[in-house]
């Protein structure tokens, strides 16, 4: 099944890398999804096992974890990772626009 999110180089050799680092089983995943309500929620990005509610993706190689209940807000989302002066970490964008 094709992954309803995308992931850019950078995120995906940052994934590996933290995936690899921390010895992270291969029982977990990269979980894409929203904390708190839909309209004013904000994204969620971690490592986490799946549950029942969740529908498994594999983006090359990458297991990523969405929960079904969040799976129509996530679609189309892109997930980088930026290192610059102001510090590090992931960005997801939607329609060219970053999200923070």
């Amino acid at each position: 099944m094709e992954s309803p999110i995308q992931l850019t180089e950078k995120a995906k050799l940052e994934i590996r890398t933290t995936l690899e680092a921390n010895k992270i089983p291969d029982t977990y995943g990269l979980r894409v999804g929203l904390r708190g309500g839909a309209c004013s929620g904000s994204f969620l990005l971690g490592f986490d096992t799946a549950t029942e509610h969740d529908q498994t993706y594999l983006v090359e190689g990458i297991k990523v974890l969405i929960d079904k209940r969040h799976l129509m807000y996530v679609i189309g989302v892109s997930v980088d990772y930026e290192d610059g002066l102001n510090g590090s970490g992931y960005t997801v964008s939607t329609l060219d626009k970053p999200i923070k």
